[in-house]
């Protein structure tokens, strides 16, 4: 059942090694230097510009804002504790539509990869929307060759429920759709 909701402002969330705050208009510098990687954009959406644009980081923040305030979607730079004090990666969470079976996007500067930070972001974000948002579910995609991102499903007790084609950067191919629910992830969370 889709979100008729809009979305409370985006909070400032804590884990053990990361914050997750939201992103704002310093970050765009960042977001430019960090983000445009081959390693990072082949397996996202096919709607973002590659080759990344000089100005591509300054528009999605742009949006992203927007998005924020219209209380459309909460995004978060996800920052370490122990540092860089600037942003090694995204997490997104957004209502469910009914119709994209997606509802939440990520990303982590390659050199921080492996260590389970993005692990830790999403099991972050997933208890605000179960917890503080009362969500019912989450769906969850990603393309069936991103191994790292399918991981991370894997580990929250995602359920594998469709493959469908998907459009990415690097082209259509296989993409995974996964369906984690409050009850499955508020269950294995209390054993």
């Amino acid at each position: 059942m889709p979100h008729s909701r809009p979305m409370p402002p985006t909070p400032v969330l804590e884990t053990p090694r990361l914050v997750l705050r939201p992103v704002r208009s310093k970050d765009a510098p960042v977001i430019q230097r960090r983000f445009p990687k081959w390693e990072i954009v082949r397996w996202l959406n096919a709607g973002i510009p590659w080759p990344y644009p000089a100005d591509g980081a300054a528009n999605h923040v742009a949006t992203c804002l927007r998005e924020m305030a219209l209380g459309e979607k909460s995004h978060w730079a996800i920052i370490p504790k122990s540092g860089p004090a600037d942003l090694i990666g995204r997490i997104d969470l957004w209502p469910d539509d009914g119709v994209s079976r997606d509802q939440r996007g990520f990303w982590l500067d390659p050199e921080f990869q492996g260590k389970g930070l993005m692990t830790e972001a999403a099991e972050r974000v997933t208890r605000y929307a179960f917890c503080d948002l009362d969500w019912p579910h989450l769906w969850l995609s990603n393309a069936q060759d991103n191994h790292a991102s399918r991981r991370i499903k894997e580990k929250q007790g995602a359920r594998l429920v469709d493959l469908m084609i998907g459009e990415h950067v690097s082209g259509r191919g296989p993409q995974m759709v996964w369906l984690l629910t409050q009850n499955e992830w508020m269950a294995r969370h209390a054993a």
